[in-house]
């Protein structure tokens, strides 16, 4: 009698160590009907996050994560679940699911085949979302508003992008280089003309793309010489002299605006209007008028 006891003394303290398991590491000791081990929830991931769903052509990739369950059902979850590198996820009951490459209902009417055909269930309706996207991804730097990296749960143009990351900022170029993880030359788009211009002249930003906005101090060109206010000035695409003299000021009370030369890379320019465009480095000097 006082052995039984001892053993009754001793059931309560095996039943509270068990219940003092953390949630993940309950997860980690059951298994499904399969025998494969049920995977613990994945913590956080350090990816972007989405808060949108994505576009329905939208094509997994190794690293994003979902959060799949089976509606009116409590039995069965995938919650914060990332595609691993060989493009796999790892579910309850059914086990390895090729993901990567699928859109989302692809996925979701895959993993309810899977448990019809496992008997499982009769008629599942299973719900799939993307809750964190690492497969796709461009990389925005430079005088912008939110550097960093954007996530690209649809097609975006180049337009979209900046609007998304809040423009250039005060001190930024009038212009995106952008570099494409394929190689290649770095392209140069006008921010005026994704403004205004057509589909054209607004591309369709591709997944590992580099998207830079310059310093507008990059791209300068100098006035001097008769003129109000001399100096150095970021030079906008199609900038002429003439409008080049009015950010100068405009000419002095000896100055002409018929008189001025142009010096482009070290030699001076024998022909050029008040009408013609200036470029990157371009020195201008306006002269005195003739009395």
């Amino acid at each position: 009698m006082a052995k039984m006891k001892r053993h009754l003394l001793a059931l309560p303290a095996v039943v509270i160590s068990f219940a003092m398991l953390a949630p993940g590491e309950l997860a980690a000791q059951t298994r499904s009907p399969t025998g494969a081990p049920t995977p613990p929830p994945v913590p956080a991931p350090n990816v972007a996050q989405t808060t949108a769903p994505v576009d329905s052509s939208y094509q997994l990739g190794s690293g994003d994560v979902l959060e799949i369950n089976l509606v009116g059902r409590n039995d069965f979850s995938g919650s914060h679940t990332r595609i691993s590198g060989d493009g796999t996820i790892l579910l309850p009951m059914i086990g390895v699911v090729p993901a990567s490459g699928r859109t989302v209902s692809e996925l979701a009417d895959q993993i309810r085949q899977s448990l019809i055909k496992g008997q499982f269930y009769s008629d599942p309706v299973v719900r799939a979302e993307v809750v964190g996207i690492s497969s796709r991804y461009v990389t925005i730097l430079g005088a912008v508003g939110s550097p960093g990296l954007l996530a690209l749960d649809r097609n975006y143009r180049l337009s979209e992008i900046l609007a998304k990351i809040g423009g250039r900022s005060g001190s930024g170029a009038d212009y995106i280089l952008v570099t494409h993880a394929a190689g290649g030359p770095t392209e140069r788009y006008s921010i005026t003309k994704l403004a205004s211009g057509g589909a054209d002249q607004d591309p369709v930003v591709k997944n590992g793309d580099k998207i830079f906005v310059p310093s507008a101090d990059a791209e300068v060109f100098y006035i001097s010489g008769q003129v109000t206010k001399p100096g150095t000035y970021p030079l906008t695409e199609g900038l002429t002299v003439r409008q080049a003299l009015a950010q100068g000021g405009g000419v002095t009370e000896n100055g002409s605006e018929n008189k001025f030369k142009v010096v482009r890379d070290g030699k001076p320019l024998k022909s050029i209007k008040l009408d013609d465009p200036i470029k990157v480095g371009d020195i201008i000097t306006f002269g005195e008028r003739l009395f």
